[in-house]
């Protein structure tokens, strides 16, 4: 079966119509958005988290591989720290404290308590790590049940709101400790 030529025109009239509207931002009326951030915008600045949780951060540490703010407002107080590098960052989580949770993203991290952080991930996003602070929230590996000792959980004394023990010694609720 051939086309004839006027359908042709129409065919690619329509083609065009609709590669037009599939491509369009948004309507006349609709004034056009910005386009997401990308990687290659580069990482996150302190400046930057901390306007997107809703605060003028006062920076404590000004250097070439890391950057520091601390930030106090309705969400609660945190410190949000920002790295040059992948490595930098790295060796940052090798020495921060384990008791502490930490709200994790590309180059960057949020220290505060974990109510506060729990806000903050709401506005800026990021994992949350808990008391492993290599571990993301439920996904951090677990110990086989058979490298438990029953013994030393029915010792420990420590339990939570369940009656479970819990032999680790920390303790999640830790106050600000930074």
């Amino acid at each position: 079966m051939t086309i004839s030529r006027p359908s042709r025109h129409i065919v690619a009239l329509a083609a065009l119509v609709c590669a037009a509207a599939c491509s369009s931002p948004g309507s006349a009326t609709e004034p056009a958005r910005a386009a997401a951030p990308t990687a290659a915008a580069g990482p996150q600045t302190v400046e930057q988290l901390a306007k997107e949780a809703g605060c003028k951060p006062k920076i404590q540490v000004d250097s070439e591989s890391m950057r520091q703010g601390f930030c106090k407002n309705n969400l609660g107080q945190f410190f949000i720290t920002t790295f040059s590098t992948q490595k930098g960052k790295d060796e940052w989580m090798d020495q921060a404290p384990e008791y502490n949770p930490h709200l994790v993203g590309p180059l960057w991290t949020i220290l505060a308590e974990r109510a506060v952080l729990d806000k903050v991930r709401a506005r800026v996003g990021g994992d949350l790590h808990l008391k492993d602070h290599r571990c993301k929230l439920m996904a951090c590996p677990m110990k086989p049940a058979t490298d438990l000792d029953p013994a030393a959980i029915e010792t420990s004394g420590a339990s939570d709101s369940s009656g479970a023990a819990d032999s680790s010694g920390a303790d999640d609720s830790a106050g600000s400790g930074y």
